[in-house]
Parts: structure tokens; C-alpha cells; sequence
């Protein structure tokens, strides 16, 4: 009984978590079209005119794939040796609050439209068409910004002061001009929005010193746009290793191991 119930478990896990075998490519290829399908059909929903025709088929249709959708949640849990690890993963709680919407409308008028947060399901995609090149290269970008984050803090901190310090100057220079400068979290809010270069235009210098300094501010901001950048890209290219296995650990659920790998790099549990 219990290595019946073994072979189930792993049978379950494999189709649903390796993109590897054609029932569990069938199953992912299945699953994004059922994604897709319900944000299509939130958002016809959203449609007056549309949802005045078709409301009853919206109802029945979307409630048939939240219950496809529960039954595979828990699929995954059961099928796993350590559900936690599963649950508390990032794509657990992407399909957990891809579920909880559509029960929260029986309590709370509106809440399906949550539903269309789905759409994040959709990262499944480089599984199921196998661009593990892509899934790789995510996960470099990750560690880049992870072993940059000391020094984009530092960055940041150095932005922020920068701008509170230009923000005040700008306060003094034209708080008596009315040009809407009327307070130093004001004028920092203008020099952040100029130094990132977005400008909405809603508050401006008008003394000849003030759009003087505002000059000095564009320019500067053109600059500091590139610190960042040059930052993680220095840091992304020390990330070489691209992997194509897919595979995950029935135990902790760990995926990216090396290619050939017969064991999980985490728990040491035997994979396929």
C-alpha cells in the first residue's frame, strides 16, 4: 500500500512538475491555457456591454477553472515530500493568490477581478517551452543584483542625499517666487523627479539662478542613470554557467540543477 502510494506521488510529481516528459509538458501547455483563458475572460468581463450578454457564462466558466486550478494546487502540495517548501515558494503563493479571489467573491463584491493576477502563472512558460537558456540568464540577473545590492544601496543613499540637498537649495531660491516650491519635501520631490529625468512639469523654477541649477540637475541626471546600470552589468557578467535541466526535486522542490545531475544539490534526494 504505502509503495503504491510512493509511485502515485512521484507519477503526480513528475507530470506536474517536470517539463521534461510529454504528459508533463502536455500538463504545463494545459495549464497556461487555462491561465490565459481566465484573464481573457476577466477582462471581457470588465466590458459592460459584453458582460450584460454573456454574465452567466462568465460565472459558470471562471468558477469551473478556479476549481481546476484548486484541485492543482493541492496536487502539488501532496505530491511533494516537504509541501512546505512548495507552499511558502514564490509560485506557491502566485497560485495560492490566483485561487483565493474568486472564493473572496462570495463574501466581498468585486474581489474576482483579483483573479487577473493569474497572469504571473504565465512565467511558467519558460518551462513548459523548455528556454532554459532564458530561465538561466533570470537567475544570473538575480544573483547580480543580489551580490550589487551593497553597492546600488550606497548608490541610492548618495542619490538620496543629493537630492535633498538640491531640493533645499531650490526651496531657498524660489520659496517667495510662487512657483509652487512652497516647501523643502516639495522641492526634494522635484529634484528626485528631475534627476531621474521624468519631469512632469507641475512644479518649476522661474528665477534665472533657480532653472540655473535645474539645468546643472538634467544633466546630472543623465549621468547617474548609467552608475547603476554599468553597476549590475559588471556583476551580471561574472555569471557564465548556463544549465538546460528543468527538473525539480520531488523533496524540497528545489529546480536549476547542473545538467546530468542525479542528485539535488539541496537535500541530496535522488532526482529523474
Amino acid at each position: 500500500m504505502k509503495r503504491t502510494r510512493e509511485f502515485w506521488r512521484k507519477k503526480v510529481h513528475d507530470i506536474i512538475y517536470e517539463a521534461d516528459s510529454p504528459t508533463g509538458r502536455l500538463f504545463d501547455v494545459i495549464l497556461l491555457f487555462l491561465i490565459i483563458t481566465s484573464i481573457l475572460l476577466v477582462m471581457l468581463e470588465s466590458v459592460d456591454s459584453i458582460n450584460a450578454k454573456h454574465e452567466d457564462f462568465f460565472h459558470f466558466a471562471e468558477w469551473v477553472i478556479t476549481i481546476i486550478f484548486s484541485l492543482e494546487y493541492i496536487a502539488r502540495i501532496i505530491s511533494m515530500k516537504k509541501p512546505k517548501s512548495y507552499i511558502f515558494s514564490f509560485f506557491g503563493i502566485i497560485d495560492l493568490l490566483s485561487i483565493i479571489p474568486q472564493y473572496l467573491s462570495l463574501f466581498i463584491i468585486g474581489a474576482n477581478a483579483l483573479v487577473a493576477l493569474r497572469v504571473l502563472r504565465l512565467l511558467r512558460v519558460f518551462r513548459v517551452l523548455k528556454l532554459a537558456r532564458f530561465i538561466k540568464e533570470s537567475d544570473n540577473l538575480i544573483k547580480a543584483l543580489k551580490s550589487s545590492r551593497a553597492k546600488i544601496s550606497v548608490f541610492l543613499l548618495a542619490i538620496f542625499s543629493v537630492a535633498v540637498i538640491l531640493g533645499s537649495l531650490m526651496y531657498l531660491i524660489e520659496v517667495h517666487q510662487d512657483s509652487g516650491f512652497d516647501s523643502i519635501p516639495k522641492a526634494v520631490y522635484w529634484a528626485i523627479v528631475t534627476l531621474t529625468t521624468v519631469g512632469y512639469g507641475d512644479i518649476a523654477p522661474v528665477t534665472p539662478f533657480g532653472q540655473f541649477i535645474a539645468s546643472i540637475i538634467m544633466i546630472l541626471g543623465y549621468s547617474i542613470i548609467a552608475i547603476p546600470t554599468g553597476i549590475v552589468s559588471v556583476a551580471y557578467n561574472k555569471q557564465h554557467e548556463v544549465q538546460t535541466n528543468t527538473q525539480s526535486c520531488p523533496h524540497c522542490g528545489k529546480s536549476n540543477h547542473r545538467d546530468g545531475a542525479n542528485f539535488c544539490y539541496e537535500c541530496g534526494e535522488k532526482i529523474n
